[in-house]
């Protein structure tokens, strides 16, 4: 084992500046050896007390555990933001995907309805002709002239009045136009018309309210009713029977086959049996050339 020498300098002064051992104008400068030796054994390390050294190791796993479960709440918070971020896009194309779907689906419905629209219109239109052809057809020579003048059709001939789906002639001439009930049948004809046939309240109210009185109260207006013989039972001209009845209280009587309307009688009860053969004016009444949209 080797030695180390440590040297040290010691100077020794005097009051007045000259040591006792010295001489006055020298100076001794002597230097002593200091034997160190060196430690024979292992050194030592610092001693840590056993309290810090427990805190220590407590704290490093706790640490560690602290550390990792922040990374994984950085981690879970991120993998948050990204699904919320991928949701709310979801979400929104969702949403424009959804309102295209529902403009789409109002112009489809829009356009469904514009198709029925039409079609209904079309379908109106068809009926319409079908029935002005019907009207046509029904005459033997139709007088497109009168019907339609410059070329654009009227529902009704003039002086004719239109209720519903007919129109309707109220003669309400002199006296040298009043005729029988059979020759009343055969003036409606020339106009391809009959005498009326009412099978309703509303009708009776109209042909009522556009009948006048004239001449004395035996006198009326001619209507499509009459029987063969007292026998026999009331028949409208068209053949139907009669399932309204507006009759005036009147004795019964053998030679009335005949009936028409009294403007004298009231509204509901106007109906009167008379001879057929008692000139009167009359009412005729033919369907519409038009069809009116109420009876489509």
């Amino acid at each position: 084992m080797e030695e180390q020498l440590n040297y040290a300098e010691v100077t020794f002064s005097s009051k007045n500046g000259v040591s006792a051992f010295e001489k006055p104008d020298e100076m001794e400068i002597i230097y002593d050896e200091v034997k160190t030796e060196e430690q024979t054994g292992p050194t030592t390390p610092p001693t840590i007390p056993v309290e810090t050294e427990q805190k220590a190791r407590l704290c490093t796993p706790v640490h560690v555990v602290a550390a990792g479960l922040g990374i994984i709440c950085v981690i879970l918070a991120l993998f948050i933001i990204i699904l919320k971020i991928q949701l709310n896009t979801a979400m929104s194309e969702h949403l424009r995907d959804k309102n295209n779907l529902t403009a789409q689906n109002q112009q489809l419905w829009s356009e469904k309805a514009d198709l029925q629209r039409k079609t209904q219109e079309l379908t109106r239109e068809k009926e319409g002709l079908s029935w002005t052809l019907g009207v046509i057809l029904e005459h033997n020579n139709f007088p497109v002239d009168q019907h339609c003048p410059q070329k654009e059709c009227k529902p009704c001939l003039d002086n004719w009045v239109q209720f519903q789906s007919n129109c309707y002639l109220f003669m309400n001439g002199p006296y040298s136009q009043w005729r029988y009930w059979k020759d009343s049948r055969g003036e409606c004809g020339k106009f391809n018309a009959e005498l009326v046939v009412i099978d309703s309240q509303e009708e009776q109210e109209f042909i009522n309210y556009h009948t006048e009185i004239y001449d004395d109260e035996k006198h009326g207006y001619w209507i499509g009713l009459s029987k063969e013989s007292w026998t026999e039972t009331w028949m409208w001209v068209d053949g139907s029977n009669f399932t309204v009845a507006y009759w005036r209280d009147q004795p019964a009587s053998s030679r009335l086959n005949c009936a028409l309307i009294s403007p004298h009688g009231e509204p509901l009860a106007n109906w009167q049996k008379t001879s057929c053969t008692m000139y009167n004016r009359y009412i005729c009444e033919s369907r519409a050339l038009i069809k009116p949209e109420s009876a489509a």
